[in-house]
């Protein structure tokens, strides 16, 4: 990327022999250059990092676009996407974080002011993405959880219906309002929720569009422990410290078991399910570090083998 300077330089409008020595000129020089300043300065709309120790093997997923309250529109999509394959490719990964930089909002949803511009077919193919991506973000083989400040509206909710945990400050709204818009919520929404709260509940906070508060998350299950606003962050991260100091593999299984078992109706074929994962860490490293420590009375060491 080119610097401010160059960026100036390239249109003609640094100070100069190519500048015009009008005050009006100067003003348009002054306003280009501070635009210019202002576009670069612009963070990433989703940011994936590494905690450093003592909280290695927490990588955070951070939503970065203030001007829509972390709508997201077809860019931030992709971003997604590419954060995913990432995550899905580090092996050192124990848990993700999902937050959000933008006070007041975990995200509002979907970019209405993109989606004005799109036609019917254009909708229909956003949808799809956007509930392939949730998907691909639940099947993580890691525990995620949502840190959820504020708003967490229509596919800001879904995100957060896609994680394992939720997390919320006192001052958290969640809700599916696009039955107000004369659609369904279409990433995810409609299939997890009810997963979660209840067939019977899910209904009446769809059918409605109604948000609810933090408290009445914890209450309903929506939402795993609400907190003193401004805290969410701080409470989902001594979680994920929590979990970094269990077997990598025993977390992982134990993940896969659940979701992979209660996604079958009858209790043989989940019971089966529980017995294939278990199988798997029969031979492992860990497990036989974990006996070892236990015997010497000393805290396990693990690596994941």
């Amino acid at each position: 990327m080119r610097s401010p300077r160059g960026l100036l330089a390239a249109s003609g409008y640094l100070a100069g022999r190519h500048a015009p020595s009008t005050s009006v000129s100067t003003t348009a020089h002054h306003s280009l250059f501070a635009r210019t300043f202002q576009i670069l300065a612009q963070p990433e709309p989703v940011r994936l990092q590494k905690l450093p120790a003592p909280n290695s093997g927490i990588l955070e997923l951070r939503l970065e676009r203030p001007e829509v309250k972390n709508a997201i529109n077809w860019d931030v999509m992709r971003r997604l996407r590419s954060a995913i394959e990432k995550i899905q490719a580090d092996t050192t990964a124990k848990v993700v974080l999902v937050a959000s930089s933008v006070p007041g909002a975990f995200c509002a949803g979907a970019d209405l002011k993109e989606r004005r511009l799109m036609k019917s077919s254009d909708v229909g193919e956003y949808a799809r993405s956007l509930r392939s991506t949730f998907s691909s973000f639940e099947a993580l083989p890691i525990p995620t959880i949502a840190v959820i400040e504020g708003a967490a509206l229509g596919g800001g909710l879904e995100l957060a219906l896609a994680c394992d945990l939720r997390i919320c400050g006192e001052n958290a709204e969640l809700g599916l309002p696009e039955t107000g818009l004369a659609i369904i919520p279409g990433a995810g929404g409609t299939q997890r929720l009810p997963r979660i709260v209840g067939r019977s509940r899910a209904k009446e906070l769809i059918f409605t569009g109604r948000r609810c508060g933090a408290a009445e998350a914890v209450t309903m299950g929506l939402a795993n422990y609400y907190v003193p606003a401004g805290e969410a962050y701080q409470k989902a991260l001594d979680i994920a410290c929590e979990i970094t100091q269990k077997g990598p593999l025993g977390i992982r299984m134990a993940k896969k078991a659940i979701n992979d078992g209660t996604e079958v109706a009858d209790m043989s074929p989940a019971l089966a399910i529980e017995g294939e994962c278990y199988e798997q860490l029969l031979h492992t490293q860990d497990r036989l570090e974990a006996l070892a420590a236990f015997a010497e009375k000393r805290k396990p060491v693990y690596t994941g083998k």
